[in-house]
């Protein structure tokens, strides 16, 4: 890509094409483009006056809401890289993200009080402003709006938890974002009717990517601050929403609430994405007529890569499809391209593929080879070409749509001062897909309980990565060079 290709500003540009169509809907209220412009110019003044400039990093710890919305544009139009923080995540881990990106500037609400106040005490050099203390800042007047957006220039930043080591700053530009939005539209298409249910977190690059898509496609977004499958529901069948990103467990409890309805013809696309579903699901969608694409995609190629498309969407049970158009898809064993059904590790290429990690050259370098990025999951193409994964990376536990790795919840079980070591693994489960699961061997002498193992993660993790269960051992198992096999926990728990 040409370092210096450039495009006019997103929504100033849907702006001026279509001033008057609807693009946001928040709580029963709907922004126009025209109306989320002036917004945005208004919000871009005050945070203006924060200090904050072109090149600058500044944070966003927020919730799904349309302040948060009108915070994202208001920052591209200062040209100030945003750095999307995980609110499910501690203040010990939002810490160490918010020093290895030299954010300048914290925005947060309230809502995060206590998580703030922690920060701000191990932080005295942050800056942080709540969106509730934004109304009585006054702006600049005339502010410098960017006219134009350089492709090849850092919009934002994801941080994904590493297999092993501290978590890596996903480098996305505003051409993965672009890219990534063609794609998608040369698959799903689009039409005047187009309307898309947002109950994913705007923090994920599932949800943020659907705002790229807003302005750039001039489409209506129905955003929720969370998910309730019988909202969902009623969105499709009454208030014309035609697309809809979910994850396994928020599309498991769409069905059951559905019960015997069905969704009417306008809703043509069921996106599914994070982790491969069951095939049982799979069926009773296209027992019910509800066309599921089944995605594949990560944080580094800025959302889907590879995706069903629409006359494969009832064919194809269980496969994510193939690369979108501006995009390639490999399957590679032991260096060579593999056979067809042969399974090997996802390599994937295309403009939406990120440049690499922040201040992470050697991570970079081992990841994106010739611009190929290898991905370390596991799948394979059938004879038509079409991909079907396996694993999403061999350890990674997918639990309720979020990535878990059992390395960093190793690290932390096993710093309990009466741990030896710890093991872990993921399970099954029929709620969040799976469930982490911890082996624990205990110090000699130790009565270390399984309540207290999990009170201590809570003090260290995320809710979503403390394991659901803890089973005592005398010893794990271990190959001949002293490496944790993971497959023989899982072995342990099926047995």
């Amino acid at each position: 890509m040409n370092k210096t290709e450039r495009l006019p500003n997103w929504l100033k540009k849907r702006a001026k094409l279509s001033p008057n169509r609807p693009a946001l809907e928040f709580e029963g209220k709907v922004l126009t483009f025209r109306e989320l412009d002036s917004l945005a110019e208004e919000m871009a003044a005050k945070l203006a006056s924060q200090n904050v400039k072109r090149g600058d990093s500044c944070a966003l710890l927020i919730r799904n809401h349309k302040d948060s919305v009108v915070i994202i544009h208001a920052l591209f139009y200062l040209g100030v890289k945003i750095v999307m923080l995980n609110t499910r995540l501690t203040a010990a881990e939002l810490i160490w993200q918010l020093r290895d990106s030299e954010a300048k500037l914290l925005l947060s609400e309230q809502y995060f009080c206590e998580k703030l106040n922690d920060i701000q005490s191990f932080m005295q050099e942050i800056s942080i402003i709540e969106k509730e203390d934004l109304a009585s800042i006054r702006g600049i007047e005339d502010v410098a709006i960017l006219e134009e957006f350089d492709l090849h220039e850092t919009a934002t930043i994801m941080y994904t938890s590493g297999t092993t080591g501290n978590p890596k700053g996903v480098i996305q530009t505003f051409g993965n974002h672009w890219w990534s939005a063609i794609g998608s539209v040369l698959n799903l298409g689009l039409t005047e009717q187009d309307s898309w249910y947002c109950a994913v977190p705007i923090f994920h690059i599932s949800g943020l990517s659907i705002f790229m898509r807003n302005v750039i496609y001039g489409m209506k977004v129905v955003l929720v601050d969370k998910f309730n499958e019988t909202e969902a529901n009623q969105m499709i069948i009454e208030n014309g929403v035609t697309i809809i990103s979910v994850v396994t467990t928020m599309l498991n409890r769409m069905l059951i609430n559905l019960g015997s309805e069905k969704y009417p013809n306008s809703f043509r696309c069921m996106l599914l994405g994070g982790g491969p579903a069951p095939r049982y699901m799979l069926l009773e969608c296209k027992e019910k007529g509800i066309p599921v694409y089944q995605t594949y995609g990560m944080t580094e190629t800025s959302s889907q890569i590879v995706t069903l498309a629409p006359e494969d969407s009832l064919q194809k049970i269980g496969s994510a499809g193939k690369a979108l158009f501006p995009s390639q898809l490999r399957i590679e064993k032991d260096g060579l391209e593999a056979e067809p059904n042969q399974p090997g590790e996802i390599v994937v290429k295309g403009p939406n593929v990120t440049q690499g990690y922040l201040n992470r050259k050697e991570a970079t370098d081992e990841a994106i080879k010739n611009g190929w990025l290898y991905t370390g999951d596991i799948g394979y193409v059938d004879e038509e070409g079409y991909l079907f994964v396996m694993d999403r990376r061999s350890d990674l536990i997918i639990s309720g749509g979020e990535n878990v790795y059992p390395a960093e919840i190793e690290a932390v079980v096993s710093s309990h001062p009466d741990v030896f070591e710890a093991g872990v693994t993921g399970v099954s489960d029929e709620v969040w897909g799976q469930i982490a699961v911890a082996f624990v061997v205990r110090k000699p002498g130790s009565e270390l309980t399984e309540k207290q193992i999990i009170e201590y993660c809570l003090t260290c993790l995320a809710s979503y990565k403390v394991p659901k269960r803890v089973i005592f051992c005398e010893e794990l198992p271990r190959n001949a060079s002293n490496k944790l096999l993971r497959r023989e926990l899982r072995k342990r728990l099926e047995d």
